[in-house]
């Protein structure tokens, strides 16, 4: 009887050591209003949207979740909803390395989340606050100038052309700013990837010139690296291809 119920007790702790998760990052939270549903913590990896790690939630609205990251990069709460309401179901979290606490309601899921515990998501957060402003004036301009063109008044359309234009360049000029004052940041790279990643490849070589030698072998500082590589080839071939085809229609 002794020698089954020792054999049992290792079984158990065989059990919860193989279940037991291990990893560099925590993620503890609280989703207010939800009942049921599934809770999926995920990264982007080679396109690929990956789990890293689920939870099933049936009453009780907490959770927890462990990955193993290295180093600081965006991963997503994403939320997989039993009921038939229209919320929205995923949050961005520039998450790092250690224990990072997010918590939000059901109703307003991506709007209310409060997520601590990482230096790099107060700066995204700080930076989403001003472009929200950005985006505003963007939709309110938009509006004015599908209302003059119904008009057809020329010099109306005009002028809202020329203040869609100068907004896209202040944005454009902000984040190339607030990206070059948080050089010390893996969120500097990663707005330059993300946010203006079509601007004059000059911004971009900028932004990567100022930043510290740890954020630029990071994997957002990486991948800034590698594009600015590919549009300086990609321009290149195409001033090459521009002045051989003036040279053979000469």
């Amino acid at each position: 009887m002794r020698t089954k119920l020792a054999l049992l007790s290792l079984i158990g702790l065989f059990l919860v050591t193989s279940c037991s998760k291990e990893g560099d990052f925590k993620l503890t939270g609280k989703i207010n209003g939800l009942k049921k549903g599934t809770i999926y913590l995920q990264k982007i990896e080679d396109t690929t949207l990956v789990t890293l790690d689920s939870l099933v939630v049936d009453g009780n609205s907490e959770f927890e979740f462990i990955a193993d990251l290295k180093e600081p990069q965006i991963v997503y709460l994403t939320l997989e909803k039993v009921d038939a309401y229209e919320y929205d179901d995923r949050i961005i979290i520039f998450a790092e390395p250690g224990e990072m606490t997010l918590n939000t309601s059901l109703k307003n899921f991506e709007s209310q989340a409060a997520i601590t515990g990482s230096e790099n998501q107060l700066k995204l957060d700080e930076y989403t606050k001003i472009i929200h402003r950005f985006n505003d004036q963007n939709l309110d301009l938009i509006k004015k100038s599908f209302e003059v063109r119904k008009d057809a008044v020329e010099d109306s359309i005009v002028y809202y052309d020329n203040q869609l234009q100068n907004l896209t360049k202040r944005k454009y000029l902000y984040t190339v700013n607030f990206a070059i004052s948080n050089k010390d940041y893996e969120v500097a790279p990663y707005l330059a990837v993300s946010e203006i990643f079509d601007a004059n490849v000059k911004y971009l070589d900028t932004i990567y010139n100022s930043l510290k030698p740890k954020i630029k072998k990071s994997k957002y500082g990486s991948a800034l690296k590698d594009y600015i590589k590919e549009r300086k080839t990609a321009e290149k071939e195409m001033v090459t291809t521009v002045t051989d085809t003036t040279y053979t229609e000469e």
